[in-house]
C-alpha cells in the first residue's frame, strides 16, 4: 500500500475533522496586541487562551529589549550549533542566571521545550535503565519515553501507592540489568492544573534509589515564593535531580532550559542530539530571556496580580457551582458533559454571542461525553473580566442542560 494513500484514507482522530474545524476550532487566528482582548475573525474577544501568565509578552521593557537586541545583533547571530560555532558570553551568562534562580549548579539552554524534553530523556537513559512516569505526563515526555529502548513503567496520575509498586518492579529489573531508574513527572499538569506530588515522590528516595526529572513548564514563574517553580513551592529544590523549564509560558518567549548538577549538565551539553545538531538560540532570544528573567525575579507584583485573578476566577466558578476539578495552580479547567457537537456549539456561542475565547478539549484527548473549557488567567486580566466570564458560563451551562446545543454542528467555522 502506498504510504500517501494510507494517510489520505485516515487523517487521524483529530485530523478527520479538519475541514469543519480548521480556522475556527483548530488553528484559529488571534490578532492584535497580545493580551486579554484580541481580535478573532474581525471581532474583539476576551481571551483566556494564552500562556502569558505574568504578562511579559507586551511588557514595555521586554518590547524595548527585544527590539534593541534585534537591531544590535540581527536574527542570524550566532551562526552554527553551540558546540561548533554558536557559543557566546551571553548564552553562558543566561545559563548561570537561570541555574542560580532555580537553585541548581548549572543550566543548559535549549532551542525548544518539546524537543528538549525528548532529547533529555534520550540522553539520560540507556537500554538497561528503567523509566517510571506519571500517566498524565505531557506529550513531550510520552514521546521521549516511547523512544527509550529500555523498559518503562507507568503509574496512575499522582497515585503514590502505584508509584511505589512500579518502583519495586523497576528496582528488581534495574538490579538484574545493571541499570538505573529515572522517575519523570510534572510540577504542574497543564490540562488538569493540579501539581505533581513532588514532596511525596522526593520522600520515596529514602526507600528507593532513583533520580527525579521534573517538567515544570507551567510552574516556572507562577509557583513558589519567588516564582522559581513547583520544587520551591514544595521545598524540595535539592531533591529534584533534573529540572526542565520552558520559556513559552511565564517568559512569553521561545526556548527552554534544563538545570541540574554541573557534571550532569556538561554531559547533556555534549550528548543531547537535539542541541548538538541544531543552530544556537539566536541572540535576540537570549537577550530577551535575560530581560524577562530579570522582571520575573524583581517584579513580584506581576505574580501577585496573577494570583488575584486566579483566586477570583476559580473561587467564583466554584461558588457558582462549576466543576473545576483538582486544580491548585493558575490552569483552570471547567468540566461539562456533552459530545463533540455540543462542545462545538458551546464554543461558537461563547465566541459569537459572548465575545469569549477559550480552548475546548474533547474526545479523543479526554473520554467521550466530557467537555473541558480551559481558561488560562494572566496578570493582565481584571476581576471585571472574571465576573463577565462567569456570567457567560452560567448562560451556556443552562443552555447545555436544556439540550439547546444538540443536533447538527453549527457551520460557522473556517474551511480548508
Amino acid at each position: 500500500m502506498d504510504i500517501f494513500d494510507k494517510i489520505k484514507a485516515n487523517q487521524g482522530e483529530i485530523g478527520k475533522y479538519m475541514k469543519q474545524a480548521h480556522g475556527y476550532f483548530a488553528f484559529p487566528k488571534l490578532e492584535g496586541e497580545i493580551g486579554p482582548r484580541m481580535r478573532f475573525q474581525g471581532k474583539e474577544v476576551l481571551n483566556w487562551s494564552l500562556n502569558n501568565y505574568i504578562g511579559l509578552a507586551n511588557h514595555p521593557e521586554v518590547r524595548e529589549a527585544d527590539a534593541k537586541a534585534a537591531a544590535d545583533w540581527g536574527l542570524a547571530y550566532p551562526m552554527g550549533a553551540r558546540m561548533m560555532s554558536g557559543q557566546t558570553n551571553q548564552h553562558e551568562q543566561l545559563e548561570r542566571d537561570l541555574a542560580a534562580f532555580v537553585g541548581k549548579e548549572d543550566a543548559f539552554l535549549l532551542n525548544f521545550g518539546y524537543q528538549g524534553m525528548v532529547s533529555i530523556i534520550d540522553a539520560l537513559c540507556g537500554r538497561n535503565d528503567v523509566i517510571v512516569y506519571d500517566s498524565e505526563a505531557h506529550a513531550c515526555i510520552l514521546d521521549g519515553v516511547r523512544l527509550h529502548m529500555g523498559k518503562r513503567f507507568v503509574f496512575q496520575h499522582n497515585d503514590m501507592d502505584g508509584l511505589r509498586k512500579q518502583l519495586e518492579r523497576a528496582t528488581k529489573l534495574a538490579a538484574k540489568q545493571g541499570g538505573g531508574i529515572l522517575v519523570i513527572t510534572e510540577g504542574v499538569f497543564g490540562m488538569s492544573g493540579d501539581m505533581g506530588k513532588l514532596d511525596e515522590i522526593a520522600a520515596m528516595k529514602d526507600e528507593f534509589e532513583f533520580r527525579l526529572l521534573v517538567d515544570d513548564a507551567h510552574g516556572f514563574g507562577t509557583m513558589g515564593a519567588t516564582g522559581a517553580g513547583s520544587a520551591e513551592h514544595f521545598g524540595v529544590m535539592d531533591k529534584v535531580d533534573v529540572l526542565f523549564n520552558t520559556f513559552a509560558k511565564s517568559m512569553a518567549l521561545i526556548g527552554a532550559f534544563v538545570a541540574c548538577e554541573r557534571d550532569i549538565c556538561n554531559y547533556l551539553r555534549y550528548n543531547m542530539r537535539s542541541q548538538t545538531f541544531a543552530k544556537s538560540l539566536p541572540m535576540p532570544l537570549v537577550i530577551g530571556a535575560m530581560k524577562r528573567l530579570e522582571l520575573l525575579k524583581n517584579t513580584p507584583a506581576l505574580r501577585e496580580q496573577l494570583w488575584t485573578v486566579v483566586n477570583a476566577l476559580q473561587g467564583g466558578l466554584k461558588e457558582a457551582g462549576f466543576d473545576i476539578g483538582r486544580t491548585n495552580t493558575p490552569v483552570t479547567p471547567v468540566y461539562m458533559k456533552g459530545g463533540v457537537v455540543e462542545a462545538t456549539n458551546v464554543v461558537v456561542d461563547l465566541r459569537e454571542n459572548h465575545g469569549l475565547f477559550c480552548s475546548v478539549v474533547v474526545y479523543p484527548v479526554i473520554p467521550k461525553g466530557e467537555i473541558i473549557l480551559r481558561l488560562i488567567p494572566t496578570a493582565m486580566h481584571t476581576v471585571e473580566d472574571v465576573a463577565y466570564t462567569i456570567e457567560a458560563f452560567k448562560t451556556i451551562r443552562e443552555k447545555l442542560a436544556n439540550g439547546e446545543y444538540r443536533g447538527e454542528a453549527i457551520q460557522q467555522m473556517g474551511a480548508l
